[in-house]
């Protein structure tokens, strides 16, 4: 069924770009319900989209219909069913949007449909007047109204990101959601707040809009993606019993690995398909260029927001668009993502260094159980009662009393000093409660050597790192062939 979509989405980009813009399409059939959106939105597979080149606001003042359609073409490739839009009130114009943006929305929505795609509209990006009310209305139900009844377009959220505690915003939110469901029935309605509110913000929120409530909540995760399960639970049951998405979620590369990334994406999938939250939505399709946020904004300034793209701003994958790629069309987020034989390039690997002034691993061919490369430990020391290691954390989500199983091969020369692999625990809140090590490596120079660990997950635990050790040791240690599950 995906070949046939995409040599569709193919047929369909051929048109549109021999015309520059598709004819307006007839829409047959009976008039999308309420019930028949929610259920789009509750399984979608959404994708947070601006072009690399004209982030945010500027996606409108530049709009560039060939780019555009590329980029939508490259997510529907990945398994995208679904896009997310985000308007602009001081772009489009207010409180009447102008036809020229109106005109511009009209074209993406035509865009995502020749790709295969579903639109998700947010409306008042970077706004806060929200003591004009009866403008915001005229603004709102002007650019929802052709969409009232247009499948294409599966769900509004009101506005990005509001403060849940700010008074003039929640009786602004209370006067808009009867505006716009008077225009749009059939429409669900959503709203979302920051990622550091988490489920106290989506709690509050929903008690702020009791007399108004919203069809669904909107949860944008980017916590520790080790604890998302037990995240991802707070925040459903802050909202229970209404239906919960993760409108947006992703790690940047400014700071971490593209394999990092990779395997942050990969556990929030797991820890979603566990709590039975059908809709993850990475942000984002692009990495931005320098000079793609508009420099009047914040967002500009904040050098991580340029890289939490699925691609390059070249129009190249990271390795995290393969795992979307695999989470979509298949379901399956493999635990090869942790890269657990080193034998992936550094770029892609997920592995983190823990105390490397103690002594740093590095990859090497020297010596490898299977496979080419190994991990090394040479002339290490510790800290305290800490020792330097190579950790990395599952895939599968931490549960209280699961059994789990962790193991990894090693081999010394000359080796002295602790060589043992730990699996280390954390709550909720990402405080330490303890951890279980395995049986030591031998000094001296020994053959490739198993080091396991059988334990169960204790009272409380919410994540668990693997560690690969080795501390004061004036000779090597190779690791290789982990395992973890």
């Amino acid at each position: 069924m995906r070949t046939l979509r995409l040599r569709a989405t193919a047929l369909a980009g051929s048109v549109l770009l021999s015309t520059l813009l598709p004819a307006p399409p007839a829409h047959a059939g009976s008039a999308p319900t309420l019930a028949g959106r929610l259920a789009a939105v509750q399984a979608a597979n959404t994708i947070n989209y601006y072009p690399s080149n004209a982030g945010w606001t500027s996606m409108w003042t530049n709009f560039d219909v060939v780019r555009l359609h590329a980029d939508l073409n490259k997510a529907a490739a990945l398994g995208a069913d679904s896009v997310r839009v985000i308007v602009f009130p001081q772009t489009f114009g207010y409180p009447v949007p102008s036809t020229t943006y109106t005109t511009e929305l009209s074209t993406f929505v035509d865009l995502a449909e020749a790709n295969g795609l579903d639109v998700k509209l947010t409306l008042f990006d970077w706004w806060s007047g929200y003591s004009d009310v009866a403008g915001s209305i005229t603004w709102a139900q002007t650019l929802v109204a052709p969409y009232a009844n247009d499948p294409r377009v599966i769900a509004v959220e009101l506005k990005n990101e509001i403060s849940p505690t700010d008074a003039t915003a929640m009786t602004w939110a209370r006067q808009l959601i009867p505006a716009i469901r008077t225009t749009a029935p059939a429409m669900p309605i959503t709203l979302t707040v920051d990622g550091a509110s988490g489920a106290t913000g989506m709690g509050t929120l929903k008690t702020q809009l009791a007399t108004t409530p919203l069809d669904y909540y909107d949860f944008h995760f980017y916590g520790a993606s080790e604890r998302s399960l037990a995240e991802i639970r707070r925040a459903q049951t802050a909202v229970a019993p209404d239906p919960m998405v993760i409108g947006e979620t992703g790690l940047s590369t400014v700071a971490a690995s593209e394999g990092e990334q990779g395997a942050y994406l990969a556990r929030v999938f797991r820890a979603a398909g566990e709590a039975g939250v059908g809709s993850v939505a990475p942000w984002t399709l692009n990495d931005f260029a320098a000079g793609a946020i508009p420099a009047n904004s914040s967002v500009s300034t904040q050098p991580a927001q340029y890289k939490f793209g699925l691609h390059r701003t070249d129009g190249t994958p990271k390795f995290s668009a393969s795992v979307v790629d695999g989470a979509w069309t298949t379901g399956s987020t493999p635990n090869s993502i942790l890269n657990l034989g080193f034998e992936a390039a550094a770029a892609e690997s997920p592995w983190r260094q823990y105390l490397p002034q103690a002594g740093a691993a590095v990859v090497t061919t020297e010596s490898a159980r299977t496979g080419t490369r190994s991990a090394k430990f040479s002339g290490t020391t510790r800290s305290g009662s800490n020792l330097p290691s190579l950790l990395t954390s599952p895939i599968t989500p931490v549960q209280a009393g699961q059994a789990w199983h962790a193991e990894a091969y090693a081999r010394g020369t000359g080796a002295t000093g602790v060589t043992e692999i730990a699996l280390s625990w954390f709550d909720i809140n990402g405080t330490w409660i303890g951890q279980n090590t395995s049986n030591r490596l031998p000094t001296g120079t020994t053959g490739w050597t198993k080091l396991a660990v059988d334990t169960v997950a204790p009272a409380g635990a919410a994540s668990v790192q693997l560690h690969l050790k080795s501390g004061d040791n004036t000779g090597t240690v190779y690791y290789d062939d982990v395992a973890l599950s």
